[in-house]
C-alpha cells in the first residue's frame, strides 16, 4: 500500500476524527465460542449427582452479569470530549480491526517506530504487527496486557504491555525489536491487527522516537487548548 510512497517523519493510518477513519482497515465483529455443550455436559454431571444424594433442595444465587455485546463502533470519550473507537468483546480473537482490509495486500510502511493513543478500559487488550527483515522472513510481534513475560520463537514474539489508568501512548521500536529478537535487520511493517478490548483516537508511525512536547499538534494524545 506505501511500498511506493515517500516516507518520512510522520505517517498516520488511523485517526478518529478523519473523514473516513476505517478506510485503510476491515473490521471484523464476531460473538464468543457458544458454551452451550459444555454447559450441557455440566447439567448431566450435576442431574447425576443430584438423584444419588436425593437432594432437591433450590438454592437462591445471583443473576449472572449481562454478557458484553461485542461491538466496534465511534463513541464520544467522556475525557476527551471527542469521537474515538472502541473495540469491546468479551473474546478477544473474533472482534478486531486490521489492516491492509485485503488480507492480500500489505502495507510496505518502512518507518520503525509505531505509535499507539489509545485508552486502557480496564479489561484485556492485545494487538499484533506483522514485520519483514532483511532475511525475508515475516515475524509477528504480539503484546497484551495479560501476558506476564516475553516468549521469542522462530516466527512470532509475544510479550507483556503494561499500560496506565486511561489514556496511553504506546511507542514501539519495531527495528529494535526485531534486531534483539532475531538478530535480523527490520525493512518494513506488513500488517497491523488490534483487538479488543480498548479505545483508539490514533495509531501513527514516525521516523524517530519523538517527545509528546515535540510532536506536531494534531499528533498530541490532548488538543492544545485554544485561548
Amino acid at each position: 500500500m506505501f511500498k511506493n510512497t515517500f516516507q518520512s517523519g510522520f505517517l498516520s493510518i488511523f485517526y478518529s476524527l478523519g473523514s473516513d477513519p476505517l478506510q485503510l482497515w476491515a473490521k471484523r465483529v464476531g460473538s464468543p465460542p457458544s458454551a452451550s455443550s459444555s454447559k450441557s455436559k455440566q447439567s448431566g454431571g450435576a442431574s447425576s449427582s443430584s438423584s444419588s444424594t436425593g437432594d432437591n433442595t433450590l438454592q437462591s444465587t445471583s443473576p449472572p452479569p449481562p454478557p458484553i455485546e461485542p461491538h466496534v463502533d465511534f463513541v464520544v470519550d467522556d475525557t476527551l470530549n471527542s469521537q474515538v473507537l472502541e473495540l469491546l468483546s468479551t473474546h478477544l480473537p473474533s472482534t478486531f480491526i486490521t489492516t491492509p482490509s485485503l488480507a492480500t495486500r500489505t502495507l510496505g510502511i518502512k518507518l520503525p517506530i509505531l505509535v499507539f493513543l489509545v485508552k486502557n478500559l480496564g479489561k484485556y487488550w492485545s494487538f499484533e504487527i506483522t514485520t519483514l527483515d532483511d532475511r525475508g522472513e515475516k515475524r509477528r510481534f504480539r503484546a497484551s496486557n495479560f501476558q506476564t513475560s516475553t516468549r521469542v520463537k522462530p516466527y512470532i514474539t509475544t510479550m507483556p504491555l503494561r499500560m496506565d489508568p486511561g489514556w496511553n501512548q504506546i511507542q514501539l521500536n519495531l527495528a529494535d525489536y526485531t534486531k534483539r529478537a532475531y538478530g535480523t535487520t527490520y525493512v518494513e511493517t506488513q500488517r497491523i491487527t488490534v483487538h479488543a478490548n480498548c479505545r483508539i483516537r490514533r495509531i501513527y508511525f514516525s521516523d524517530r522516537l519523538v517527545q509528546e512536547s515535540d510532536l506536531p499538534a494534531e499528533f498530541k494524545l490532548y488538543l492544545p487548548v485554544v485561548k
